[in-house]
């Protein structure tokens, strides 16, 4: 009997179609699941890379300074800004350290009786209540569970610090290894445009990076002095914190407030007042002189794009995510306007 008139074969090869038509869409969705695990591990080694190029960069425009003032040459410029970097930050916290220690243990033991005594303030008033009801019980839980995952994701970036100050370093030392490794990826006609593209990269980075540094500096000064001036306690580590905090626009300036004016709040109305102006003037000073600084050296960056790159970054790789959202930006507005705008116009 032929196969054609023999059901029983008929129904085994269909089983087996159907089989194997199972099997091929659990081998695609198993490569789909691995492709999007492995995405995101590379594009959080990209984000590592990234901030390691942002160091480089850094080392090499204290190189230039240093070049430019003592008419060095260019490899002692380089290994004075490195060596100069870290002798720095270590002088700094050894000089700093044991102050900023017990700063930020009379913060710990003065932050919660400074909650405690908002709570029976905002308890005399009906809105009050209905802002504590709305801060218990499920919702403080998930503001709980944020602020945890927020911080378990900042412990992460600076278990990766190592990693990516040794990035920082390998790229100080010989960047045009891996800029003529790039180019030698592209096909001949297209190096130019290339090179152009990563020029461009480099001396916005540059600038962004430039302006970044001076805010840090700036904000952390004037807090410092004007929390001193008004006695509030632990302002040197507020100070700190806002300078720190700075480098993450927009939502940075805000957050930095919170334990400034939290113990403000244990003295005084008027020195709650006095203490938030102190960080208005403070951010308004340096806005007006740093932006200004940067939009010479940067392309504008509108600042919706800003707070929606930030808040993708934040939700991909957490903390690292949002303090590298917008030179990531600078990047794609770059890369867009480059290899698109360019060619289309």
């Amino acid at each position: 009997m032929t196969s054609e008139n023999n059901p029983t074969e008929k129904i085994t090869k269909k089983e087996l179609t159907y089989i194997q038509k199972v099997w091929q869409t659990v081998i695609i969705v198993a490569m789909l699941v691995v492709f999007i695990l492995i995405a995101r591990v590379a594009f959080h080694v990209l984000l590592m890379v990234l901030a390691g190029s942002l160091i480089s960069l850094y080392f090499h425009g204290m190189g230039d300074l240093i070049q430019k003032i003592t008419k060095l040459s260019r490899r002692t410029s380089l290994l004075l800004s490195v060596a100069g970097s870290f002798i720095f930050i270590g002088l700094l916290l050894w000089f700093m350290g044991t102050k900023i220690q017990n700063q930020i243990s009379i913060l710990n033991d003065t932050l919660p009786n400074t909650i405690n005594n908002i709570k029976l303030k905002l308890s005399e008033t009906s809105n009050g209540l209905k802002i504590i009801n709305y801060l218990s019980g499920e919702n403080s839980e998930k503001l709980f569970s944020t602020a945890q995952r927020f911080f378990s994701t900042s412990f992460g970036v600076l278990a990766n610090l190592y990693i990516i100050i040794l990035l920082g370093i390998f790229l100080t030392v010989n960047p045009g290894v891996y800029k003529e490794g790039i180019l030698k990826l592209v096909p001949g006609y297209n190096k130019s445009l290339v090179k152009n593209v990563i020029d461009r990269i480099s001396h916005d980075l540059k600038g962004w990076l430039k302006g970044t540094v001076l805010s840090i500096i700036l904000i952390t000064v004037l807090i410092t002095i004007g929390l001193t001036i008004m006695e509030i306690p632990v302002a040197l580590v507020l100070g700190l914190i806002a300078g720190i905090l700075k480098i993450i626009p927009n939502f940075g300036s805000l957050a930095a407030m919170v334990p400034g004016i939290l113990l403000a709040l244990t003295i005084g109305t008027n020195t709650t007042i006095i203490t938030a102006l102190i960080y208005i003037v403070s951010q308004t000073i340096v806005s007006s002189i740093i932006t200004p600084l940067i939009q010479e050296r940067i392309i504008n960056l509108p600042p919706a794009l800003t707070i929606v790159s930030q808040v993708i970054m934040g939700t991909l790789s957490g903390a690292l995510g949002i303090i590298l959202a917008v030179p990531l930006l600078i990047i794609v507005v770059i890369l867009v306007d480059e290899l698109y705008v360019k060619k289309v116009v």
